[in-house]
């Protein structure tokens, strides 16, 4: 089967490797001229035999939404595009209309494996019409883990289910990681545990705690043991929020997630308000000490006395 592969970054570039590892025929297409196997997307489409297969692995909003525009514009009835980038279910539906109205199958597929995909396989989420699902068959068994096919491969649902799948996935992922952080804070804590990276090795064959995620944190530690020079800065893609978004107009109670996205905007303050005032409430109420924000950096590096 040949395919054509627009964005050929960190994913995109293994996902074609995997692809063509199957034995299919892949032309690229990326702004990068050291990656790409065509010059303009133009030519990737000429390229390319009816019924033609895209798949856009670009960053979600306005890349995916102009290059799918474009792809409109180019590619003919029949043809197939699918969304594999983190778009919001939201957008597909946008998405599916503009390319129904000319004849174009879409697709929405939510892709999970990160740098390790090209050897391990992806997980595929997707959703969108059977007759879409099947043609594009050929592909996702390409890239999904080898074995049973409901096992790293589901078609979820309609348009939209796809990515929704993957934005609930990439939110139990927050808790998850959140989880297992704080753990390994406690028993950095207690001055009992002397071997905090041993502990996580031996949780991940046996327990219940064990997971692809535990696995990589032990390999962090393996790697820097203490994390040192490790900033705890922690962005956040989009996904957690719009997991907590939808649990809110759905009126699903989600703490845990929730509390995992707060932590990560909690990590990106120099100083926090909401603390500032809590400690401003605590001197007019209790006539507690307030300190100045050199004090309190003090006690944070242990120069100074508690109060």
């Amino acid at each position: 089967m040949k395919i054509g592969l627009i964005g050929l970054g960190k994913m995109g570039g293994n996902m074609r490797e995997r692809i063509r590892r199957a034995g299919h025929e892949v032309v690229g297409f990326d702004f990068n001229p050291d990656v790409t196997d065509v010059p303009t997307l133009e030519a990737l489409v000429e390229s390319l035999e009816a019924p033609r297969l895209v798949w856009v692995m670009v960053p979600h909003g306005a890349p995916t939404s102009s290059t799918v525009a474009k792809l409109g514009d180019l590619l003919s009835p029949g043809d197939l595009v699918i969304d594999g980038g983190n778009s919001r279910f939201t957008e597909d539906f946008v998405n599916d209309e503009l390319l129904a109205g000319k004849g174009i199958g879409y697709l929405d597929c939510g892709v999970s494996g990160g740098i390790w995909g090209l050897e391990n396989g992806y997980g595929l989420m997707v959703g969108g019409r059977d007759e879409h699902v099947e043609l594009a068959m050929p592909i996702f068994d390409a890239l999904r883990p080898e074995g049973p096919r409901d096992e790293g491969f589901v078609h979820a649902g309609d348009i939209g289910a796809g990515h929704y799948t993957k934005m609930v996935h990439n939110g139990i992922e927050y808790g998850l990681m959140a989880a297992y952080a704080e753990g390994y804070e406690l028993l950095e804590a207690k001055d009992i545990v002397k071997n905090v990276p041993g502990a996580f090795k031996a949780w991940s064959r046996g327990t219940v705690v064990r997971s692809w995620l535990l696995d990589l944190m032990v390999k962090a530690l393996e790697e820097n043991p203490t994390l040192e020079g490790v900033s705890d800065y922690t962005a956040d893609s989009g996904e957690g929020r719009w997991t907590v978004e939808e649990a809110i107009a759905n009126s699903v109670p989600m703490p845990v997630i929730s509390a995992s996205l707060f932590a990560r905007f909690a990590s990106r303050q120099q100083a926090s308000p909401t603390m500032q005032a809590v400690a401003a409430l605590r001197g007019q109420f209790g006539g507690h000490q307030v300190m100045t924000v050199a004090e309190g950096e003090a006690l944070r590096n242990g120069d100074g006395a508690s109060h």
